[in-house]
């Protein structure tokens, strides 16, 4: 069995945050085989989009997987039902969002359904930086450029703060 290694952006704004980041990663630990190896510091982060919403929490996990992309996108969407994500418009406030950032390094186009490398990761810090979090050495595969690279060029862009250094056992601020 091939083990694939998958990159997925967490965020959520509505209700506790943090809570519905912590119920994603053991809900993705829980996807058959699939292993959570990584996760990033939490980061405290502005809307970008539609603005008139809660501050968002956004984080970053590293799996280990034998599932096709297809088949990890489905487990994500699951995750993002049975946690209560209702789509109401584009950038809308949500109780939970998983994006499939990166499969190794395919380039995938199945537009509507699926695109990997995800196709705006490159322009926001607020995936970039926990991405550098949970892996240094990550190049982009149709940019070909370090991931760090990328996020050097973003990360004075957006309104980001490092809200908690760990996802599953932390309920206080880190004052970071």
């Amino acid at each position: 069995m091939y083990l694939h290694k998958v990159y997925v952006s967490l965020g959520s704004n509505l209700g506790d945050r943090v809570k519905y980041l912590q119920q994603a990663v053991l809900a993705m630990h829980d996807i058959k085989e699939t292993h959570v190896t990584a996760l990033s510091r939490i980061y405290e982060t502005d809307p970008v989009g539609y603005t008139d919403q809660p501050l968002f929490l956004n984080a970053c996990a590293a799996l280990i997987t034998s599932l096709s992309p297809i088949q990890v996108l489905d487990a994500l969407l699951n995750i993002e039902h049975k946690l209560g994500r209702v789509r109401t418009f584009r950038n809308g406030p949500r109780t939970i969002d998983l994006d499939l950032l990166l499969y190794d390094d395919y380039v995938i186009d199945l537009r509507p359904s699926l695109t990997v490398p995800h196709p705006r990761m490159h322009e926001r810090a607020f995936v970039l930086l926990p991405l550098c979090d949970v892996s240094t050495d990550l190049e982009h595969p149709t940019f070909h450029k370090p991931i760090a690279k990328l996020r050097a060029s973003v990360s004075e862009k957006e309104g980001i703060r490092c809200y908690r250094t760990h996802l599953l056992n932390a309920y206080e601020p880190t004052g970071n």
